[in-house]
């Protein structure tokens, strides 16, 4: 035994020296590139998406995995591993030779000059007026509405509503547990813009629906006179002297900004996790010891507790739609370009767009048709069609196809998959047809996205991460570890990948007008005591609730999440509609069926109504 292992211990450092000097180390004539044809879609036996691995880690366990995931050991042989494991590594198998997109700017159609029946103002109108007549089965969330007929009627002023908002932020935040959806806010800036619409409505001219109405936005944008945060302790050390230019627009249509709200730091996440000392943990409203999804946390949970009806999110993995599923409230992710970026802190240029969320879809459309225009301080979507709301209100859905890959709609928790299913057939009983389509290559979209989205983050937070690396949260410093790993060949075969996608997507579109898929596999996740100390990680839950959100930030495609139903511990369940670039009247359209689908709108734990 001895001369054997002494025979092994010799021969050690040839083996060493062999693997480090000698062999090839850059590639290897054995490996097996997998050719994709150009415009052809891989054939394979269509399965259900694979489910990603990875441990849940908080606590110590959390702060050893970072601390290791950042040594040499941990580049070199741990997060190699993790990446197998997960698939993540796809792209350097594939042979792909499509150009490289590397941003999914689309060409609006031309199409026929068309003069609409009814202008945008008059559709709005009746969505207002149609809003009245609704079933209503006990409690409804108080939306634009119900602040203009109170506004209207002289019941209360905005000046009113503003006191109102300012004592229930108070008691928000010394709630127990707080509810920290609106983690910066000040008093005297929300009762200037109040007392100013309240002028406004008392000499009758108003400046847009929005007059007077609550309005909160990410911390992601720059909102005077507020701290820059982005989610972080170390950014906007000092106070913002310029707005966004979607903080600008809601400000010249007499919106009350109360305040900017709390989000997953850097929007890394899709939990809503933050616990560092300026934010914390953001509570579901219907469940707060569940979290709110993020990254656009606070934004969803401000809508879903009643402090304002309307929030503004970004979105580059479903971070505008994951929070409005877990809370209950109506998401929209406009088409990439449709509502402008600037002012936000561009950490993913590629996958990110801007959308409201809001108590229902005509609040969101409403939204929408004010802040989707041209922006010529950014750079995308400057040759953008008009936006319209043209049949929003058509009395059916009869003459719309609807597309359902079921082998992908299914991959979901049975709970969701049961009431999914059920708002299906509400939609083919308003008319509409139902069309089975494929939707090739999913697992290399949901590869590719998240070497696009990582690798872009990775990119522009490089001097935070060697800067501010002790002040990040651990989950930060773990997702941009794992963003280390990611080369410039994956990023660029990534990118060619999405080439493939937007066409096959372009090829769907011929079919059908819409693609209908369950919003997230699952409901919102509960909140672990460790959690409020040191946060947590679960790349297994990140992924798995990106899994319907993917398509639409890879491609550029716009998105609406509606809140369908609830499962039987009470949490919300919601649905998903995409529709082709530039498209998003035929998502509020349907948006607006889907919500006579859900019987009953159950009230929150936590919430407040501010026009009592």
């Amino acid at each position: 035994m001895a001369p054997l292992l002494l025979l092994f211990l010799s021969l050690l450092p040839a083996a060493a020296a062999y693997l480090c000097c000698v062999r090839r180390h850059t590639g290897s004539a054995a490996a097996a590139l997998r050719r994709r044809e150009p415009d052809r879609a891989e054939a394979r036996v269509r399965s259900p998406p694979r489910d990603p691995w990875a441990p849940r880690l908080c606590g110590s366990g959390l702060r050893l995995f970072v601390h290791v995931a950042n040594t040499a050991f941990g580049q070199i042989c741990l997060l190699p591993l993790l990446i197998r494991l997960n698939n993540f590594s796809l792209m350097r198998s594939l042979d792909i030779h499509e150009d490289p997109t590397f941003i999914p700017e689309v060409a609006a159609e031309v199409m026929e000059d068309k003069s609409e029946a009814k202008s945008t103002s008059d559709i709005i109108e009746q969505l207002i007026d149609a809003r009245s007549d609704s079933a209503s089965h006990g409690f409804s969330f108080k939306g634009i509405k119900d602040y203009l007929d109170c506004y209207r009627s002289g019941k209360l002023t905005p000046s009113q509503v503003a006191k109102n908002i300012i004592a229930m932020l108070e008691d928000s935040d010394k709630s127990t547990p707080p509810l920290r959806a609106i983690v910066q806010w000040d008093q005297e800036q929300i009762m200037l813009m109040a007392k100013a619409s309240t002028a406004r409505y008392r000499s009758k001219c108003t400046l847009s629906y929005l007059d007077g109405i609550p309005v909160c936005l990410k911390e992601e944008f720059k909102v005077v006179p507020y701290h820059h945060r982005v989610g972080t302790v170390y950014l906007g050390t000092e106070p913002e002297t310029e707005d966004a230019t979607v903080a600008k627009k809601l400000r010249e249509a007499g919106a009350i900004i109360i305040g900017v709200s709390n989000m997953h730091e850097l929007g890394t996440g899709t939990t809503g996790c933050n616990p560092n000392r300026y934010h914390k943990i953001p509570r579901n409203p219907y469940k707060p010891n569940h979290f709110t999804g993020g990254s656009s946390s606070g934004s969803a949970a401000a809508v879903a507790a009643g402090l304002c009806p309307v929030a503004i999110g970004t979105d580059g993995g479903g971070s505008v739609r994951i929070p409005a599923s877990f809370c209950g409230v109506v998401g929209l992710k406009g088409t990439f370009g449709r509502i402008s970026s600037h002012g936000s802190l561009p950490l993913s240029y590629s996958t990110v767009s801007v959308g409201p969320i809001c108590t229902s879809v005509a609040d969101a459309a409403i939204v929408y048709s004010i802040l989707a225009e041209p922006d010529p301080l950014y750079p995308y979507g400057l040759k953008q069609p008009k936006a319209t709301l043209s049949d929003m209100c058509a009395p059916d859905l009869k003459g719309l196809k609807l597309g359902v890959d079921w082998t992908f709609f299914k991959a979901c928790d049975a709970e969701v998959l049961s009431i999914c299913e059920k708002a299906v057939e509400h939609l083919q009983s308003l008319g509409a047809s139902v069309v089975e389509v494929s939707l090739p290559e999913m697992e290399e979209v949901r590869v590719a996205h998240v070497i696009c989205i990582l690798s872009e983050m990775r990119d522009f937070l490089q001097p935070d991460f060697n800067k501010h690396f002790q002040e990040m949260n651990l989950d930060t410093r773990a997702n941009l570890a794992l963003a280390s790993q990611f080369t410039a060949l994956d990023y660029i075969t990534a990118n060619r990948q999405r080439t493939r996608s937007m066409r096959f997507l372009r090829e769907v579109f011929t079919t059908v007008n819409c693609i209908l898929t369950p919003a997230v596999a699952s409901t919102a996740p509960r909140i672990y005591e460790s959690d409020l100390l040191t946060g947590s990680s679960d790349l297994s839950f990140t992924v798995r609730s990106m899994r319907f959100m993917q398509l639409g930030n890879f491609t550029g495609i716009p998105g609406l999440v509606v809140p369908i139903g609830y499962s039987t511990a009470g949490l919300p369940i919601s649905f998903q509609v995409m529709a082709k670039w530039w498209d998003e009247a035929v998502l509020l359209r349907i948006g607006l069926k889907l919500e006579q689908f859900r019987y009953q709108t159950k009230k929150p734990s936590i919430y407040y109504n501010i026009l009592s």
